[in-house]
């Protein structure tokens, strides 16, 4: 999700920090090639080798795509700052995945950098909170002593100074998130999402403050995993010491089969236009940005 923003609002975005994910419009809407050509998440065997997403072909449909006005101009993405990170343990979305996705974005621009040495497992890595760095299982948090979410904000804003070292010094608001999207639950998005906000950011009543919206992964939402996501995957301290309000919209599952693990919709579970600006989830989480920055 976090890379079909990036792409979709191009635009408006600065960058995008991708944690295992594969390249823009990887699934082509398709549940089978999204859980085993983009990833290894299916009943079908995994079908992961390098080259194997066909970032050429997938490249010219954001093409396609950007001439039909459905997504920003790719031009844009050549000022963009991109972090990748993958897990050399992750079993879920191995590494040809994330080397597609990297010449995916190599076609636009050569601000990437790529983390691809911690022996992680498919997670969010941090340095202090989580399973242990090889394991794999919910809250799909790993402690692997690298702060992912520091490191992919630094890239991303260059000049940030060192997170806060205290407690959450912030508020975490709860919002309702069918303003942004009627019925969301039947487009597989909760009722509720949440931002957090730094006392800085609070005082100024956001003047000066920058936005960063952190997707959560499958199986990460408050649903399945409580508010240890939005706690404890690591942005908030920086977002303390950064004044970055930090947008953490929710995703909710949709049984039985069309979207049980709460992804958000990168495959075309809701709706065709998944991948582009009018796309349901994309259109929501434009609003919500749009309300943040009061582009209305």
């Amino acid at each position: 999700m976090a890379v079909q923003f990036d792409v979709a609002y191009s635009d408006l975005v600065t960058g995008a920090g991708i944690i295992a994910g594969g390249p823009y419009g990887c699934s082509q809407g398709r549940l089978d090639t999204a859980t085993a050509v983009c990833s290894c998440t299916g009943l079908l065997p995994c079908n992961i080798k390098p080259g194997g997403t066909h970032p050429a072909a997938l490249a010219a449909t954001a093409a396609t795509y950007e001439k039909q006005g459905g997504i920003a101009p790719l031009a844009n993405l050549a000022r963009h700052r991109i972090w990748l990170f993958s897990g050399a343990a992750d079993t879920l979305v191995p590494r040809p995945v994330m080397d597609d996705l990297q010449a995916w974005y190599s076609r636009y621009t050569t601000l990437i950098a790529y983390r691809r040495d911690l022996p992680a497992q498919h997670a969010m890595p941090t340095d202090r909170y989580g399973n242990a760095c090889g394991d794999l299982g919910t809250p799909y948090i790993n402690n692997c002593g690298f702060d992912a979410a520091g490191a992919l904000l630094q890239w991303i804003y260059p000049g940030l100074v060192p997170r806060s070292t205290a407690p959450d010094a912030g508020r975490m608001i709860e919002f309702d998130q069918s303003e942004f999207l009627a019925d969301p639950e039947a487009h597989g998005m909760a009722l509720r999402g949440y931002l957090y906000v730094p006392r800085d950011c609070e005082a100024s009543h956001g003047r000066g403050c920058r936005l960063h919206i952190a997707f959560h992964g499958c199986q990460q939402n408050w649903a399945n995993v409580g508010d240890q996501f939005i706690r404890h995957a690591g942005y908030n301290a920086w977002a303390d010491s950064n004044r970055l309000l930090v947008l953490y919209p929710q995703t909710a599952a949709i049984y039985p089969l069309a979207n049980p693990n709460a992804c958000w919709d990168w495959f075309s579970y809701d709706d065709p236009a998944y991948a582009r600006r009018q796309g349901r989830q994309m259109a929501a989480i434009k609003r919500m940005v749009d309300r943040l920055t009061r582009h209305q």
